[in-house]
């Protein structure tokens, strides 16, 4: 019987190639300092981003009758009714803007801000079952989970603007500076969900304590009342609050004018960036036992 003469496949070739020449696409190491904020292995990973946050909107609103009316409904009964009890009944001022609307335009960044804390929070318990299995920058999952609330913002944003039409309040050119502002919500909101996200895995307490915190964060925030009842010697130390300058900030770019003095934005975008940058650094620094304690 006489054998036949073939060429060696790609992957047969590929087997015989000297040891050194094969190298591994991606080396998982431990890493110290400054190295712990890996920010290209972040961007390396934004498809798995983009993944988990249209996973996390399409959980939320899956099996529900109303779906994505809870969007509307949410901010807007809750701003007829600081209305009707902020405006109408204890007659605080609004800056000039009829009082639906000086509200609804508070709760605007603020439930951006306080869904990302929310849903960030307890992400990496909700995930415990993928990050025992694979190896991805576990921060991803935090992330992902606060811009998933951008959907829920998109629709507010426009049931806000069909508000202005029925009370005919035209926006200004100062819309051009909304960018910068829903930047710095989401800056904030991402800084502490990341500290929240990560102390949660190791200390349950955090679970607990978050409903809390964001029920007197919401009070401390000038959502329902103007920046202007703070009497003059407070507004320094109540502009250290991030939400302050990005609440009148939303309000002075829609509505064309608030309490928004610079002041506010230099100090909200120092908080929001001390944040952020220790929110990811301690963030790295324990997550090499997530998977251990989870």
């Amino acid at each position: 019987m006489s054998q036949l003469e073939t060429e060696p496949t790609a992957t047969q070739a590929q087997t015989h190639l000297p040891r050194q020449t094969r190298r591994p696409t991606v080396v998982v190491q431990p890493t110290h300092g400054l190295a712990t904020l890996n920010l290209r292995e972040l961007w390396a990973f934004r498809d798995l981003l983009i993944i988990l946050a249209g996973r996390d909107v399409k959980l939320r609103y899956k099996q529900t009758a109303l779906g994505v009316i809870w969007v509307v409904l949410q901010p807007l009964v809750a701003a007829l009714t600081f209305a009707v009890i902020f405006g109408g009944f204890a007659k605080l001022p609004s800056d000039g803007s009829p009082y639906v609307l000086f509200v609804f335009c508070g709760m605007l960044p603020w439930n951006l801000f306080a869904g990302a804390l929310q849903r960030a929070g307890n992400s990496l318990i909700g995930n415990s079952n993928l990050i025992s299995k694979v190896y991805f920058p576990r921060v991803i999952i935090p992330i992902a989970s606060a811009a998933s609330v951008l959907i829920d913002f998109a629709v507010s944003l426009i049931v806000l603007f069909v508000l202005m039409l029925i009370y005919q309040v035209m926006p200004t050119w100062q819309l051009v500076a909304l960018p910068f502002f829903l930047l710095l919500t989401l800056l904030a909101a991402t800084g502490v969900s990341l500290w929240l996200s990560g102390l949660n895995v190791y200390y349950r307490d955090f679970s607990y304590a978050l409903p809390f915190l964001v029920q007197v964060w919401l009070y401390a925030s000038p959502v329902a009342y103007a920046t202007t009842i703070v009497p003059e010697q407070w507004r320094a130390l109540f502009s250290l609050n991030p939400a302050v300058a990005f609440i009148e900030g939303f309000r002075w770019a829609i509505l064309g004018q608030s309490a928004l003095t610079i002041e506010m934005i230099v100090s909200a975008t120092l908080v929001s960036l001390m944040f952020f940058a220790s929110g990811l650094y301690v963030f790295r620094r324990i997550e090499r036992g997530f998977a251990d304690v989870l």
